[in-house]
């Protein structure tokens, strides 16, 4: 009783703190305006300052949220790809900023000295939810975007990865004041209260149902959302693609950091006489990349014990209901006794939808193989279904992959790898209904985290003098000149 007093203390404190913090970055982003783009740089390099300055820690303080995780997979996912977002951010920053000269009509206007133009002003603050599988990636890859656009932030880190979020908190109070950027902490009580603050802006990173909780909450100030959510995404396996190097892409993509990734490859569809083929390649690539999982370095545990039973019991129900399932375990190890929670790779064969692994996003080392007769009934069992954050297509024919990708709609599309495309800088990351809605890195984030100012500065010369009252026919025949096909 005496903790739960204390934790309910605690969050009073933070919930208190983030509304003067709001209070605190909105008068300063008022009184100082937008900041100039030597500012910004400045910004973004002293964020790349502390991903390379904290890496040893970063991946050191991961890992044990974890129980384990790989460290060099911290060290491309979170720290690296961090990098190379900030810094492209930097590198096309000064282009991104100047205003875009826009038509004016009618052209006549133009001719004597009318002009329209779009000036992409900071919005303000803008608050941004962190998830734990990401817990520095998804931090610092919004802020690119963010503190980019000229906008301060504050920033809430999981509370499943409590030794990462203090880590966060102490980096950037080393290097940004307060009404810069800030960090706060807290559960899920701090968690509800964050969503309803008034931001200019509101990124959540997360699950799909509690994005729909933060939309609700955002929606009594009416605050803009980025909403990068996740979902099914499924992997087409055509009848002219290369199984063994399928699979061998498929199960990186499966296996990395133990599947707990929002476009981590979630179901595989391929033709009947693939399916022997495709698990004998899975359980090739495994044993390639892992000659052991137990005690291996290099594989990652699942974050927790809740989500280490709810992947269990998965399996436990896919069992029940007829699934076949093979679990890849190259050394034969016995992980009911185990330091952390580590679950071998494991396909599941020959799903149906009252499964539980069907009908949920899995974020786990769990992989349902489902066979289809045809790319048809493969696009057919997507769209009827919620539109996934990723698609995977892998094959060599290029007029099936035209229809799969013209008869599908997902945030983002993989061809022949899965993944991948989330770390491309100069091309938009995002979801689409119930996996999310806007975008961010490269142009898009900048544009998702400014305001788009239409400003027409008008001619001395009325010329419009005739468009107002009072009407005539003269103005009537006007007007009508302007009604046609």
């Amino acid at each position: 009783m005496a903790e739960a007093h204390i934790a309910a203390g605690e969050s009073d404190a933070a919930i208190a703190r983030m509304h003067l913090l709001l209070e605190l970055q909105r008068n300063a982003h008022i009184k100082e305006g937008p900041p100039s783009y030597e500012k910004r740089i400045e910004r973004l390099d002293r964020m790349i300052g502390l991903l390379v300055d904290y890496q040893e820690e970063i991946c050191k303080t991961i890992s044990a949220d974890f129980g384990h995780r790989s460290p060099d997979q911290s060290l491309f996912a979170d720290v690296a790809d961090s990098i190379g977002c900030l810094k492209h951010t930097k590198k096309h920053l000064r282009a991104w900023m100047k205003p875009s000269k826009r038509k004016v009509e009618p052209a006549l206007l133009a001719l004597f000295g009318a002009k329209n133009e779009v000036r992409y002003q900071p919005k303000g603050v803008v608050g941004v939810i962190v998830p734990w599988n990401f817990p520095v990636n998804l931090a610092f890859n919004p802020l690119a975007g963010v503190i980019g656009a000229g906008n301060r932030a504050i920033v809430k880190p999981s509370e499943y990865t409590p030794k990462t979020s203090e880590l966060i908190e102490r980096m950037i109070r080393t290097a940004f004041d307060e009404d810069e950027i800030a960090v706060v902490q807290g559960g899920p009580e701090v968690g509800e209260a964050f969503s309803k603050l008034a931001f200019d802006h509101l990124v959540f990173t997360g699950a799909t149902p509690i994005g729909r909780h933060v939309m609700r909450a955002a929606s009594e100030n009416l605050v803009p959302l980025t909403l990068e959510l996740g979902g099914k995404s499924p992997v087409i396996v055509s009848d002219s693609a290369d199984v063994e190097l399928t699979a061998n892409r498929v199960m990186f993509g499966k296996t990395l950091n133990a599947g707990q990734i929002c476009l981590s490859p979630d179901y595989v569809m391929l033709p009947e006489n693939k399916k022997q083929d495709f698990v004998a390649g899975a359980t090739k690539a495994v044993h390639t990349m892992y000659k052991t999982l137990k005690d291996n370095p290099d594989y990652t545990s699942v974050v927790n014990l809740r989500h280490y039973e709810r992947l269990q019991g998965y399996l436990e129900d896919a069992k029940s209901k007829g699934a076949e399932v093979v679990e890849i375990n190259p050394a034969n190890e016995d992980f009911s006794q185990q330091p952390y929670h580590k679950i071998p790779p494991t396909l599941v064969l020959n799903p149906s939808d009252d499964m539980k692994i069907m009908q949920d996003e899995i974020f786990g080392p769990l992989l349902p193989v489902k066979t289809v007769k045809d790319t048809d009934e493969a696009i057919d069992y997507v769209n009827h279904h919620d539109r996934p954050l990723g698609l995977y297509y892998f094959g060599n024919d290029n007029e099936e992959k035209e229809k799969i990708l013209a008869k599908t709609t997902s945030g983002g599309v993989t061809v022949n790898d899965v993944v991948f495309h989330v770390s491309q800088q100069d091309m938009p990351f995002g979801g689409v209904g119930p996996s999310g809605m806007g975008s961010y890195h490269g142009h898009e984030g900048f544009l998702e985290f400014s305001h788009a100012k239409a400003i027409y500065s008008q001619i001395g010369k009325d010329l419009l003098a005739r468009l107002r009252p009072p009407y005539t026919e003269k103005n009537r025949k006007l007007i009508e000149g302007q009604v046609s096909r």
